[in-house]
């Protein structure tokens, strides 16, 4: 008997339905703080309908858009964990496309996410 569309999933089973071997998942929840499955007694992970949307996104991004982690972590951060669902649905891709090692448009944007930084940095400093 199949399970209803809201019912919790364990690992195996959030691992088949978004194509990834379980212990991918447990690596991504050391590298996304945004996933975090329900753990009963003895550590037993159990991933809600809303996460299983958010790791179909994660993977898309990862494995089909070949984003990196840190790609993908500076997403969250940008536009928050709907962005990433929605990805998932084949809605919403990426913000931008994933910048290039080298060449003068990673460079610029590498100067740019400098300059915020320090920014950051120079306000922190003033207070």
């Amino acid at each position: 008997m199949a399970k209803g569309p809201d019912a919790f999933r364990t690992i195996s089973e959030a691992a088949d339905e978004v194509s990834v071997p379980q212990h991918v998942l447990r690596f991504w929840e050391t590298r996304f703080t945004f996933i975090k499955p329900m753990k009963r007694a003895g550590g037993r992970r159990f991933y809600r309908p809303a996460d299983i949307a958010v790791l179909r996104g994660v993977r898309r991004l990862l494995h089909d858009e070949g984003m990196t982690i840190k790609g993908v972590q500076k997403l969250y951060r940008e536009q928050g964990i709907r962005h990433l669902a929605a990805a998932g649905d084949g809605g919403e891709g990426p913000a931008a496309p994933p910048p290039s090692v080298g060449g003068e448009n990673g460079l610029l944007e590498a100067l740019h996410d400098l300059e915020r930084a320090k920014a950051r940095l120079d306000g922190l400093l003033k207070s």
